[in-house]
């Protein structure tokens, strides 16, 4: 028995849908099947939250979307109109449950994370009733379970929860053991499981991957196999750089580097659960089922060149705290961190130096985070100093702490373009290297890196 995932770029519209379904036909007995939300439908969840708060008539609206959404999806997959009515009467009981939590939203004039949480795990939890209902209607044995009827349990952290994996395999081996002995096909929504009070909470955006690892773990699969619409992982973004290879084997850490940083393939997350058990984690193209993709296994592999991978992120900002002495003074580090952790704001990194602590956020955070810490009092630092514009470059490969000279040639291939780099982080892990550069430059420098390591120079200037 495998673990499939499909992802919500692989359930767009109408006509790939019908395609995947026709893979899970062929691929997907015997099997679990975690499935995101169709592509959009959780985006549209998330708005959907302050517009049912603000106006009750907004409800109807947002309801009516929904399901228009989804039986559009369901006139193309199934087989007669009798199907869809039959099919349109499970989706409104879904729809009615999912309807009583925005009143009570609007009713309680506040928006909590417990409810956000509940909101947002109803994409999964169509997509998975969809698609089992599409099989049944070709004859094939299929089924839906949610995570919190099968007992998948979380530490009840919302927004960002961590399965308890020791308490929820023992769950999970009872409840779907038995279903996968005669050939089912089964599906379970992911993104989501429940805390042991029984509150609905989500893994963060992506999480389905996470959701689709602890499954394979918990029910000892022989591998997790991730469907997605791009062949795997590869050499630099395609887009930038068209001779891009695909990596064929990658490490736990390699992939989890380039998840974090780079290359959106995976949540960063999805390899915690496969450690112990040493799970392959198998990366495969929709639009070309046969292809080999990438594979991502516990074992440390070293390529000639060191470098794997030159991947980048342009959400990316710096925020700079100010201060004489910063880098010596206990508490200053833990006091921000603490505060920007009220206000729900992640810090993907952070430089110091005597006189300055350089956050790494999402852009889009950088407003919000300056506007906390000018909260504090007494004020620990002396300025805050925003940066935007900037684009964070990423080499990653096994070895590239070891290596003599990798960092060397890379600055090299940099300087030759004539790139000044922002900031620099070496060290923290022993196969990734982070850079910062103008985001006007982006191109250049990853060009110069690739061209570098992969194929011969080549600068844009």
């Amino acid at each position: 028995m495998k673990v499939i995932k499909i992802g919500g770029g692989c359930l767009k519209d109408k006509q790939t849908i019908g395609q995947i379904l026709e893979l899970i036909v062929t691929h997907g007995r015997g099997n679990i099947i975690v499935v995101s939300a169709l592509s959009g439908i959780t985006d549209l969840l998330i708005d959907s939250i302050p517009k049912a708060l603000a106006d009750e008539g907004e409800i109807a609206g947002i309801i009516s979307r929904l399901k228009s959404r989804h039986l559009l999806v369901a006139r193309h997959l199934l087989p007669d109109s009798q199907a869809v009515q039959k099919y349109g009467r499970e989706l409104a009981r879904q729809l009615d449950e999912l309807e009583r939590y925005f009143y009570g939203l609007n009713f309680t004039r506040e928006i909590t994370a417990r409810m956000r949480d509940v909101i947002c795990s109803f994409g999964e939890r169509f997509s998975a009733a969809l698609l089992a209902f599409a099989l049944r209607c070709r004859g094939l044995q299929a089924a839906y379970r949610l995570p919190h009827k099968i007992g998948l349990i979380t530490d009840g952290k919302f927004g960002d929860a961590t399965v308890k994996m020791r308490l929820t395999s023992q769950n999970l081996q009872h409840h779907l053991a038995p279903l996968l002995q005669n050939g089912m096909i089964l599906f379970i929504p992911g993104f989501f499981g429940v805390s042991e009070e029984g509150a609905i909470t989500t893994f963060g955006r992506g999480g389905s991957d996470y959701s689709a690892a602890l499954v394979a773990a918990a029910m000892d699969a022989e591998n997790l196999e991730v469907w997605k619409d791009v062949a795997g992982f590869m050499s630099a973004d395609p887009t930038i750089i068209p001779e891009a290879q695909l990596i064929p084997r990658i490490s736990y850490d390699e992939a989890a580097e380039l998840s974090y940083f780079g290359a959106k393939i995976l949540h960063p997350r999805t390899v915690e659960p496969l450690r112990r058990c040493k799970l392959q984690i198998a990366i495969k193209n929709t639009l070309d089922p046969d292809a080999p993709g990438s594979l991502i296994t516990a074992q440390r592999i070293l390529s000639k060149t060191v470098i794997k991978s030159v991947a980048h992120q342009t959400d990316i900002g710096i925020l700079k705290i100010h201060a004489s002495g910063v880098g010596a003074r206990p508490g200053i580090l833990a006091e921000v961190a603490v505060c920007l952790a009220a206000t729900g704001i992640n810090i993907k990194s952070v430089v110091t130096s005597q006189t300055c602590i350089s956050l790494l956020l999402a852009h889009r955070d950088l407003d919000a985070a300056q506007d906390a810490l000018q909260t504090l009092t007494p004020r620990p630092y002396r300025k805050l100093e925003k940066v935007a514009g900037v684009a964070l470059i990423s080499i990653v490969g096994e070895g590239l702490a070891r290596r003599k000279g990798i960092a060397a040639r890379c600055f090299a291939a940099v300087e030759a373009c004539g790139v000044n780099v922002e900031m620099i982080s070496f060290g923290p892990s022993r196969v990734a290297l982070y850079f910062l550069v103008r985001i006007e430059d982006l191109q250049k420098a990853v060009t110069a890196i690739h061209s570098a390591f992969f194929s011969r120079p080549r600068c844009l200037i």
